[in-house]
Parts: structure tokens; C-alpha cells; sequence
């Protein structure tokens, strides 16, 4: 027996409610893991059934919205999680000669590994601990922008980077977190971590990017979501820039949008040209070898 009230009717409500606010697009099948992650929010709050707690939602209380989506968010990510993006990404700033700062923005970067993981790519690609790269790192979840900040991670969360990696890229972590680590402060130095729901009509982030990391989370969009995203995403590239995609996604209903130059790499339609396979400039080397 459940400890709170939760109807069928309370559960679609936050459907409609997750829907509307994140652009999260929740199966039936959800239904347990979100009671089970809410049920948290109503003992915080004192509550003993789901409708008073989506009426308290419903009321504007601007702090239990934030808490609200939190905790439907979902933040599974890794150190180098899916690594050939990051070759391809070493390549093509390598091949393309910059008389500004690269700029590369990691849209929904959970907590903080994709946004090392482009750092520390691009430490590699410039051999210096302070390449000419700015980072932009959002997500709409502030804890998991919270742990990013931070930099502190757990053993097991760096355990499968290579032992030179984490010798040059790691420190150890502070004495309240036992057997942690934490990344180098010129790391922290690279990235900006700032909240952004990519559902808001008007975003606070402005291009050119030479690329954007948007992995493993339109998987949460429906069709027409993701669509408007990618309207959005495609004038903020470079003529050059790469939007990286996750291993289940696709963009071919973006098509006069995005055209794909690699595995879940794609490249914007330029106007006046038709959608067509684009070569970008991915087989040159990966740099001056980095030595610290």
C-alpha cells in the first residue's frame, strides 16, 4: 500500500504539467518511478496526497517548480561518454584555424562529466592547460548544475579514464568527501555553468558556437519539441560548427535543418544549399602532443 493518495488523474496531470514546463514527454509506464521520486517533495513538504501537491504547483510556487523538475529530470552521464565525439571534436578545431576563442556550448550538461570531458579535449588539442576556449555548460536541473560547479566526483566516476588523465586533469578531493576527486581549477577556469530549460521561448545564450553538445536528451522530446530546439540551435553554429548528437538519436525529420557528417554528428543546412552528406574537417591530427 502507498504511503500517499496518487490517482490515475494525479498522474496526468504531471504529465501534462513535466510536458509543459520541460518539454518532457512522460510514458505511461513512468508512473511508478515518478510517484517514488515526488513522494520525496510531499513528505518535504508536509503533504499527504498528490493533489495538494500539484495544487501548491499550480499556485506558482516558483521554488517547488524548480524542485519539481529536478526531480523528474533524469542525469545519466560519463566521463568521455560516447568518445568518438570527442575524437571528431579534437579533429575538426585542430583543422580549422581560429582568430577568436573556440566556443563550444554543453546543453544540458547534467552534472559537469560531458563539460570536463570537452575541456579537458580541448587542453588536449591546444597541449596547455589554458587553451583559447570558452565553455558554456547549461541544464534546467541547478543541482545537477551544482555538482558541475563543483568538480568533485566520486572514484568510481573517474575510474575508467586513463591513469594519465586523471594524473593530469585531477586533484584530490576535499576531506568531506572522502576518496574523491576534483578537477584542476584551470579546468573550472574553461567552463561557465548556467541554468537554461531549453523550452524557454527566448534563451539567455547567444552563437556563434563551433559546436554544441546536445546529447541523450531529446530522447525526451516529442517530434515537434525537438524540432523547435533544433530551429534554434541551427543559427547559433558557426558556418564550420558540429551539433553532436546521442547514439539514439536522429535528425532526419530536421532535415532542412541538419544535415549528418558522421555518426550523430551533424551539420547545419547552409541557405541557398540543399541537404546533402557534409564532410566536415575530422581527419586531421589531434595536436601538439600535451605534456605536464
Amino acid at each position: 500500500m502507498r504511503e500517499f493518495v496518487f490517482h490515475d488523474r494525479d498522474f496526468e496531470r504531471i504529465r501534462d504539467m513535466i510536458y509543459r514546463r520541460a518539454g518532457i514527454a512522460l510514458s505511461p509506464a513512468k508512473k511508478d518511478m515518478v510517484y517514488s521520486r515526488l513522494a520525496r517533495r510531499l513528505r518535504a513538504r508536509g503533504l499527504s496526497a498528490f493533489s495538494d501537491y500539484l495544487a501548491l504547483l499550480e499556485q506558482g510556487d516558483a521554488q517547488e517548480w524548480e524542485a519539481f523538475i529536478n526531480a523528474l529530470t533524469t542525469n545519466l552521464t560519463a566521463f568521455f561518454r560516447e568518445p568518438h565525439h570527442f575524437e571528431i571534436l579534437a579533429r575538426h578545431v585542430a583543422a580549422h584555424p581560429h582568430c577568436r576563442p573556440v566556443r563550444l556550448w554543453c546543453a544540458a550538461c547534467s552534472t559537469g562529466e560531458e563539460a570536463y570531458s570537452l575541456a579537458i579535449t580541448m587542453m588536449e588539442v591546444f597541449a596547455s592547460y589554458t587553451p583559447p576556449v570558452s565553455i558554456l555548460a547549461t541544464d534546467v536541473d541547478t543541482h545537477a548544475l551544482a555538482k558541475g560547479r563543483a568538480g568533485v566526483y566520486a572514484q568510481e566516476q573517474v575510474a575508467k579514464l586513463s591513469a594519465e588523465r586523471v594524473r593530469r586533469f585531477f586533484v584530490k578531493g576535499p576531506a568531506t568527501q572522502p576518496g574523491s576527486m576534483q578537477v584542476r581549477d584551470e579546468l573550472k577556469a574553461l567552463i561557465r555553468f548556467v541554468p537554461l530549460n531549453l523550452l524557454d521561448r527566448v534563451w539567455s545564450v547567444r552563437g556563434p558556437f563551433d559546436a554544441i553538445f546536445c546529447r541523450n536528451v531529446m530522447i525526451y522530446f516529442d517530434k515537434d519539441t525537438q524540432y523547435r530546439i533544433l530551429q534554434k540551435f541551427a543559427p547559433m553554429l558557426a558556418p564550420h560548427g558540429l551539433l553532436f548528437a546521442g547514439h539514439a538519436e536522429n535528425l532526419t525529420h530536421a532535415a532542412d535543418l541538419f544535415q549528418p557528417c558522421g555518426r550523430t554528428v551533424y551539420a547545419p543546412v547552409t541557405p541557398g544549399r540543399r541537404p546533402g552528406r557534409a564532410q566536415p574537417a575530422i581527419d586531421g591530427p589531434l595536436g601538439r602532443r600535451f605534456s605536464a
